[in-house]
């Protein structure tokens, strides 16, 4: 059944289960003649659900049984798109496409073993990347009758397609191996012809390695991108003399590119709207008018006459859809937003920024709301390891502050929002710089009077689960830490990762045989011996990318070494957490056992 948003309950009390519940997210804001969509995450069902709002009312679209969500390169993103009288989207359970109309039910429009996402439509077809085991093309689905068209093919991966105003051009981002989306990729375009697109051409990318995303038509169909080129990603148009560099901040205007779909810049007649990163707090802007307000994050951008729309969140408020009134400036929150804590006990960001061996890292500090003056700490290391942590309200953070520990999260180098100088600086140092820079923080905190340096801890999830092993194994730092689906032998993992990450090791490590010794200094399992502390691991069963194997192999190792070890294993979960029932467990496993390992009782 179709629901209607009805207003927020009082918060519950801020056990492990509240925090988790608290942690709806948003997607996708798309803005179309029939009014604002987005796709919604919630933790109680793990589904993801389109929303239509108008007229001040939000209306969920997914009937039951279907989830909207896409599994392209694994990470997914760019799960739906409008039409004429309704959207397209991706179907979770069968990866297939569906479409709906604003008062129907969902009907197949695909069928088969191919994947879809970065939906895009035009002229009456869906523009899609389509995943057929490791190959990759772009494809146009025809929306009256499902035909599907085959655009471009024979690149290794593509994202981004995107038709110009007057249906002549096309223009997509495409990228071969060894490199990811955010080392080096190419912008493509093509004219349309009688039968179908002319031979692609290279705009940018070909000569110079440079990472583009986001490729963008204004009304009058020049085309623009986002490049790093200048150093970081900044939006760029074309000219008779090539690409051009828009006046902008000296900033990342975009995250790294794991997922499809992104949205964080748009031109517009006069000039752009755009959101940017300055020492890792967001800024908003249109036409050099500033928006940002009291939020520090926003992504998917969309804006009219009237107003700006993006998802964004603050130090206090959770993600939200929100509507800026373009001449007052007056926020209106369309969903979401609601912090799970009264503001007054929410524990705020600082802003981190500390020497580490011969570098400086970034991140941000969160103090405990109670317990002692020099608390313990958790150092959370983010995922990718090309990703980025940001200064907004984490409902699992504050369940930490709340419990008397401090949490420093990190940007270490390599992180994406400093530049690409910065991001790059993890080329074949994956396992070295980001943990110096973990183990950095904690003397930098100790020194400061701000932490219990004694009462350290770290935790991490995939990537940063492998920087927490090799912490917990090169460094006598920690007095615990916690694996979530975490890599503990980087050359197992290569082995039996997917495409999109398939060379990935090369860029973080090195060649597998060529520097097998530097893979060999670099992989826990080898030096599960080091490591002296207890350690908590939590596996998904289901998981692709970080396969459970790695997780017992770590296990048993670490067991046979007599180290104190508690291992949970999730039958339903893949790469990354999604079931409310299991976060909460997690996290709450993850609690009790640092209290033990400190010889605490509850």
């Amino acid at each position: 059944m179709n629901e209607t948003r009805a207003s927020s309950p009082k918060a519950e009390p801020f056990s492990a289960t509240a925090a988790v519940a608290a942690g709806v997210d948003f997607a996708e804001l798309q803005l179309g003649a029939r009014g604002l969509f987005w796709n919604e995450y919630r933790p109680t069902d793990a589904a993801c659900r389109i929303w239509h709002w108008r007229d001040g009312v939000a209306k969920c679209l997914t009937p039951a049984g279907f989830s909207v969500r896409s599994r392209v390169y694994e990470y997914g993103g760019g799960a739906f798109c409008l039409t004429p009288d309704g959207v397209v989207f991706v179907n979770e359970a069968d990866q297939q496409l569906y479409r709906q109309t604003l008062d129907g039910e969902p009907v197949a429009l695909t069928s088969g073993e191919c994947r879809y996402g970065d939906l895009n439509y035009a002229d009456g077809q869906v523009l899609s990347v389509e995943e057929n085991g490791d190959r990759h093309r772009l494809v146009a689905i025809d929306l009256a009758n499902g035909e599907r068209h085959r655009l471009i093919e024979g690149a290794d991966f593509y994202a981004s397609p995107i038709i110009s105003p007057d249906g002549q051009r096309l223009a997509w981002i495409e990228w071969s191996r060894p490199h990811q989306p955010w080392t080096s990729t190419r912008l493509m375009l093509a004219a349309r012809s009688d039968s179908g697109f002319s031979v692609p051409r290279c705009v940018a990318g070909e000569t110079l390695e440079e990472s583009i995303q986001q490729p963008r038509f204004d009304a009058n169909g020049r085309l623009g991108c986002l490049t790093d080129r200048g150093g970081y990603w900044q939006p760029w148009v074309e000219s008779a003399n090539g690409l051009q560099p828009l006046a902008s901040a000296e900033a990342d205007h975009a995250p790294a590119p794991w997922q499809l779909g992104g949205c964080t810049w748009l031109p517009t007649g006069e000039s752009f709207l755009a959101s940017w990163s300055e020492g890792g707090f967001g800024r908003l802007a249109l036409n050099g008018e500033d928006f940002t307000g009291d939020y520090s994050r926003f992504r998917h951008l969309a804006v009219d006459d009237q107003f700006v729309y993006c998802i964004a969140a603050s130090p206090i408020s959770p993600s939200a859809v929100i509507a800026i009134d373009r001449d007052s400036g007056e926020v209106n929150v369309l969903a979401g937003g609601v912090a799970p804590l009264p503001a007054e006990r929410i524990s705020r960001p600082q802003t981190l920024r500390y020497p580490s061996d011969s570098g400086e890292a970034h991140g941000f500090f969160y103090p405990a709301t109670n317990g002692d003056a020099k608390p313990p700490l958790v150092v959370f290391i983010h995922g990718g390891p090309t990703s980025a942590c940001y200064p907004m309200l984490d409902p699992r953070i504050q369940y930490w502050t709340q419990r008397g520990f401090a949490v420093a999260d990190l940007n270490y180098r390599g992180s994406s929002g400093y530049g690409r100088e910065y991001r790059q600086a993890l080329h074949l140092s994956w396992g070295a710089v980001d943990v110096e820079d973990a183990c950095a923080v904690v003397a930098y905190l100790n020194d400061r009077g701000m932490i219990d340096g004694e009462r350290a801890f770290i935790r991490g999830g995939s990537a940063g689960g492998y920087t927490t092993l090799c912490a917990l194994a090169f460094h006598q730092v920690f007095r615990a830490g916690a694996s979530l689906y975490g890599v503990s032998d980087p050359v197992a993992l290569a082995r039996a990762t997917h495409k999109f990450e398939g060379d990935y090791l090369d860029w973080l490590i090195g060649d597998p045989e060529k520097d097998a010794e530097r893979y060999a200094a670099r992989t826990p399992l080898l030096h599960a011996g080091n490591i002296r502390v207890p350690v908590i691991f939590f596996q998904g069963e289901l998981d692709a990318v970080v396969v459970p194997q790695q997780t017992r192999d770590m296990v048993a190792a670490l067991e046979q070494n007599g180290i104190e070890v508690e291992a949970h294993y999730y039958t339903d979960e893949r790469h990354g957490f999604r079931r409310a029932a299991n976060q909460a467990h997690a996290l709450e496993q993850e609690w009790r056992f640092y209290r033990r390992v400190m010889g605490l009782t509850d």
